[in-house]
């Protein structure tokens, strides 16, 4: 044998022994992925954390990967917390994934106050959160709500910041005027009848020949949880003829726990002059 001959046969004895340490450095891993209520989780992501290596469990949950000894794996699956898992300290391999918190199913408030889930509803309902008013930072309600709902129009007083606003759901569908959409707050109908309904002399309620705001105009955004907006005749249904130009539910906050007084302050300056006088 010559000497050419045992240098191939050193190279082809130190490639089997590399493969085979290689062979010696991933382990096997195979388990179960269910839910708490022991439904198996089927096209659940197994991925081995800061490598490409990575594989789905079927359709019974059972899954079935090689990783290193060391190596940490991360569960994952839509709907689902993502569990993470390491190889060396796990004495079983069965995960069980938590429904995540941050849930898809969008809960909105819908008539007479009743919570449903979004994508359960047949009709289409609009949202707008407390907190998206509050960053308008307008004097009126209502003038917060331009541009936040699709179909909704708002319908600005020109007398100033203390005058009255309408709101148009569905347009103007009566010949007396009044179109506006009905206001329920917590569960209570309210009249946004603007100040200003025609010239004459006061009828005992409120003097028509001056505008003095409307009634959304009184509340402060900063209490405001949500509002939800029925523009469809199957979503103010409930309502009868009284949702017939629409409804707009409101939600105030409600008393939570938390840490300190739990007091905060704002405030908003602004300044007009007068165009003319008498």
């Amino acid at each position: 044998m010559n000497i050419s001959t045992n240098r191939w046969l050193l190279i082809l004895f130190a490639a089997l022994c590399y493969v085979q340490v290689q062979a010696q450095e991933k382990k096997t891993v195979s388990g179960t992925i269910k839910t708490p209520g022991g439904s198996p989780v089927s096209s659940a992501s197994i991925h081995e954390v800061g490598t490409s290596n990575a594989t789905l469990s079927d359709s019974l949950g059972n899954y079935r990967i090689s990783v290193k000894p060391t190596a940490t794996l991360e569960f994952s699956s839509v709907g689902y917390s993502t569990f993470t898992l390491s190889v060396a300290t796990a004495g079983d391999f069965n995960v069980v994934l938590q429904p995540a918190e941050n849930s898809l199913n969008e809960v909105v408030v819908t008539a007479l106050g009743i919570q449903r889930q979004k994508k359960s509803l047949g009709y289409a309902i609009q949202e707008v959160k407390g907190q998206t008013l509050v960053e308008s930072r307008e004097v009126n309600l209502v003038n917060d709500l331009t541009g936040k709902v699709a179909g909704l129009q708002v319908v600005r007083s020109g007398n100033g910041p203390a005058g009255s606003s309408q709101i148009l759901l569905r347009g103007n569908n009566s010949l007396t005027g009044l179109s506006q959409p009905l206001i329920v707050i917590d569960g209570i109908p309210v009249d946004n009848t603007t100040g200003r309904v025609g010239l004459g002399a006061s009828n005992g309620f409120y003097n028509t020949t001056l505008d003095q705001g409307n009634t959304l105009s009184d509340i402060n955004p900063e209490d405001i949880a949500s509002i939800s907006v029925l523009k469809g005749p199957t979503a103010a249904a409930l309502y009868g003829s009284l949702g017939g130009n629409g409804v707009i539910l409101i939600t105030t906050k409600t008393g939570k726990k938390q840490s300190g007084l739990g007091i905060s302050v704002s405030s908003s300056v602004g300044f007009e002059s007068i165009f003319t006088s008498p």
